[in-house]
């Protein structure tokens, strides 16, 4: 019999134990020891059963126990002072606190967060990403206020049928069983956010609060009795339903995240936050929702168009197409039109903002990089493939000149470090742990230190896989009997190579089975052995995923080498944290560039492992020939067959001559040095490039404080810069078919140009309607190639001379020739207001019609 309803009841704290709670309630425990082990103090045998998830700790207690640690001097003097360490973290001032013009707060919003594995709200490195982004936030004090929606049944757990195929598990969750709070009224009424729906519906929500350290997390929730059925299960999982069900969980995560974050401001006294930051386009209609606000007080929809975006950072993860949220465009006419439309945003400016190059669909993306004035990508590969996707938003301008720039992700390594390392760091490094900084002093660490913790996290992981191998046999219907081999599965001394993520086709999971004989052969070598320790979900929907998985568990279950591969499912970031610690080698293989970023291989790299990697992501910036190996690509083999061949061939030579060699080269004593060497290299070069730390720097300096400062200077009176901005916008949109580059002479080349002349150029606009402090005109120059094209163009300024009454004016200027070879430029003329943040803002340029705008030369 089937229960209901299903509830977590809470025990009571003595009161001499309230701290506890408090303590519990905040996920910084997840990245910090101090307060794990006082949680295991609380009862070891139950904080083993309940997987170190403290909320179910205190549920399971016996309150004899409580009433005995109540009575206890010892744990309460450390109850105390960990209950006053949290205090001094969430109070005192850090970096960000002695920044001059920073933003008074930061909304974030993210479809998915991964903070712990204790709360499944996350399916892959989105998710990671974004908690890790939240940790990395309270650690530097960024008063970053998130937003995201609380999946009542999370991603899904995963397990494995007989054949190896893939079977998924929806566990329900009970907010009442998580570290969460209700966001009250003052008479203690729940919050409720509404959202119109067409045919006169409404989709109501809840919303909770988590705390990451200093940051509050808002997570939205629609299973409340006020809404239908339908509506309840709106966030019942993450990425399930079909279209209708995805646009209404973005229309809940972007107009009512804004409605949370005003309810939840204006209880508690929280900054309002004057920047957005949109993770992904998954929840872009906060841009839509912001301007309804600022229209209905009185601004038009192009002025409240230039407020929103000023202060919006948009980071986009997808470096393909099909990656990215598109809907029929007749179901956004449906939602915000019709009577349900909102009177002040009409709807045809809303299809605009996401129109696309194909008829009839809605692009998330190109709605939040049209709703922001600032995008990024998570590498800077990445950024050059978000660039070329994108160009045709910016029509008229280079891929190279498309505003859309990087920042390089990075992990938030009191999460993903193993303990013994930080200890190690604390002790012989303190200033890389309290600062972030001396990372050249990893050099001081003996290779006994560095080689004897390898072997305790290598050994941890040996242990843990068998565990979760044996649980996975049993739930495949094995008997005990039969599963005694397990017991010798993996051993601890041999080198471990892992492969851990999601298993999409383009991360290729099965590119190490290209040649089975030749991976039989590594993995069973009887003096250089290795072994490899595989996890990854598929999509529920993906068919093709599944059957990747099952080529790699049908592989791994041959008796021949099971000892030596194993495919342990589940993957959550336990199992994360188990393998990127325990692996000497993290293998990465998808197929170039269609990696955003990846950061496993950077959470491995901190705990002294090696990456494996394809240069694709973060790896292609900062792989340097020394610190692991770059797997060779096929770049331009069309036939897929014939690259996954060569590739994995290249694989097969590296781990077999360059990777085993250097694992078993030893030394009279034992030690790898060759290796060890490797491993030092990598955390002095990585170790400050892949911290979290940095990457919030550069997004608060590059990123936060510029639209902070834009956002206060249009909202500056009564949006006076904004409506002014807007104007001037709308005036040179109408008034740019009239602008052209009319004429343009040179000078001073003499008749063989040589390096170190100066090219004198002068050049006839018509302005039209405008005025010459309207526009920016520009000579590009350069390198050209065989088509007369420029390569890599360099830019200057040419300065107004004269203007005529005729609507003509005049600009000149100078250009060095610094370097020999073919030589060309070109002129052109772009909008300039102080406030763009790019010249290509507007997409609008004009150039020369004729070719003879291009005067090419080689300089001798």
């Amino acid at each position: 019999m089937r229960a209901i309803r299903r509830f977590t009841v809470r025990t009571v704290l003595p009161s001499e134990l309230a701290s506890l709670s408090e303590l519990v309630h905040n996920l910084r425990w997840s990245w910090h020891p101090e307060t794990l082990d006082l949680f295991s103090e609380v009862d070891p045998e139950t904080w083993e059963r309940v997987g170190h998830d403290p909320v179910a700790l205190l549920g399971a207690v016996e309150p004899e126990r409580l009433r005995e640690l109540a009575a206890d001097r010892r744990f309460l003097r450390r109850l105390a002072d960990a209950a006053d360490d949290l205090r001094e973290y969430m109070t005192a001032p850090r970096w960000y606190q002695a920044l001059p013009d920073a933003a008074r707060a930061i909304a974030y919003f993210s479809p998915e967060y991964g903070i712990a594995a204790a709360l499944p709200q996350y399916s892959g490195g989105l998710g990671i990403l974004a908690g890790d982004h939240l940790k990395a936030a309270s650690d530097l004090g960024v008063p970053v206020l998130a937003v995201g929606l609380l999946y009542r049944h999370g991603y899904f757990t995963q397990s494995l049928s007989p054949e190896g195929w893939q079977l998924e598990h929806y566990p329900s969750l009970d907010p009442g069983g998580l570290p969460l709070t209700l966001l009250k009224e003052e008479d203690g009424t729940p919050v409720k956010i509404a959202i119109g729906l067409p045919e006169h519906r409404t989709l109501h929500a809840q919303v909770w609060v988590l705390q990451v350290g200093r940051v509050p997390l808002l997570l939205l929730d629609s299973d409340v009795a006020e809404n239908d059925p339908a509506a309840r299960d709106v966030t019942d999982r993450l990425y399930g339903g079909g279209t209708d069900h995805r646009l209404k969980q973005e229309l809940l995560l972007g107009i009512g995240g804004v409605r949370a974050i005003r309810a939840y401001c204006r209880i508690t006294g929280h900054a309002e936050p004057e920047v957005f930051h949109t993770n992904e386009g998954h929840a872009g209609f906060l841009g839509l929702e912001r301007i309804r606000e600022l229209t209905e007080a009185r601004l038009s929809f192009d002025e409240a168009l230039e407020a929103v975006r000023a202060g919006t950072v948009f980071t986009t993860h997808t470096p393909v197409p099909a990656g990215i949220d598109r809907f029929p465009a007749e179901m956004i006419a449906r939602q915000f039109g019709g009577e349900n439309a909102w009177p002040t945003v009409p709807v045809d400016r809303i299809l605009s903002l996401g129109a696309e190059e194909e008829p009839g669909k809605f692009n998330m993306a190109a709605m939040g990089m049209r709703l922001a004035q600032r995008v990024n990508g998570v590498s800077e590969l990445h950024g050059e493939v978000s660039r070329e996707m994108f160009q045709r938003l910016w029509p008229g301008f280079d891929v190279d000149e498309v505003p859309i720039g990087s920042i390089t992700n990075g992990v938030h390594a009191p999460t993903w470090v193993g303990r013994e390392i930080m200890e190690l760091a604390g002790r012989e490094l303190p200033s890389l742990v309290e600062k972030a900084q001396g990372w050249e002093g990893v050099s001081k660490i003996s290779d006994e230190d560095i080689w004897s913790i390898r072997g305790k996290l290598r050994a941890r992981l040996v242990a843990a896989a068998r565990e979760r191998l044996r649980r996975s046999w049993l739930d495949r219907g094995a008997s005990r009997a039969e599963l005694g081999w397990i017991d010798d599965a993996l051993d601890p001394e041999v080198l471990t190579i892992g492969f851990a993520r999601r298993v999409p086709s383009y991360k290729r999971l099965t590119l190490m089975l290209n040649d089975p004989v030749r991976l039989r052969g590594l993995l069973l070598d009887p003096d250089k052995p290795v072994q490899i320790v595989i996890a990854g979900k598929a999509h529920p929907a993906d068919e093709g995923g599944k059957k990747l998985i099952q080529q790699i568990v049908k592989f791994a279950d041959q008796e021949s080498v099971r000892h030596r591969i194993v495919f342990l499912p589940d993957y959550d970031m336990a199992l994360g944290q188990l393998m990127v610690q325990g692996c000497d080698v993290w293998m990465n293989n998808p197929l170039r560039p269609l990696e955003a970023c990846g950061t496993s291989g950077m959470k491995a790299a901190l705990n002294g492992g090696l990456n494996l990697s394809i240069r694709d992501g973060w790896w292609d910036e900062w792989y340097d020939g020394t610190n692991g190996w770059a797997i060779p690509t096929a770049d331009g083999v069309a036939d897929p067959d014939r690259r996954d061949e060569l590739e994995s061939a290249a694989l097969y030579d590296l781990i077999d001559h360059e990777v085993a060699d250097r694992f078993y080269d030893r030394q009279g004593d034992g030690l790898p040095r060759r290796w060890l060497e490797m491993v030092r290299h990598t955390l002095t070069s990585l170790g400050p490039k892949v911290l979290a730390g940095r990457m919030l720097r550069d997004y608060v300096v590059n990123l936060y404080v510029p639209a902070a400062k834009s956002a206060r200077t249009l909202q500056s009176g009564t949006y006076e810069q904004a409506k002014t901005f807007a104007s001037w916008k709308l005036r040179v949109t109408r008034a740019w078919p009239g602008v052209r580059v009319e004429h343009v002479e040179a000078s001073g080349l003499g008749d063989t140009p040589e390096v170190g002349a100066r090219l004198e150029l002068r050049t006839t606009i018509a302005l039209g309607e405008l005025e010459s402090d309207d526009v920016q005109v520009q000579v590009a120059y350069g390198r050209v190639g065989a088509h007369d094209e420029l390569l890599s163009p360099a830019y200057a300024t040419l300065s107004l001379e004269s203007r005529g009454d005729d609507g003509r004016a005049v600009f000149g200027g100078t250009l060095p020739l610094e370097s020999t070879g073919a030589f060309g430029y070109t002129v052109r003329v772009v909008p300039w207001h102080s406030l763009m943040a790019s010249s290509a803002e507007l997409g609008l340029v004009a150039v020369p019609e004729e070719p003879a705008g291009m005067t090419n030369g080689t300089l001798r």
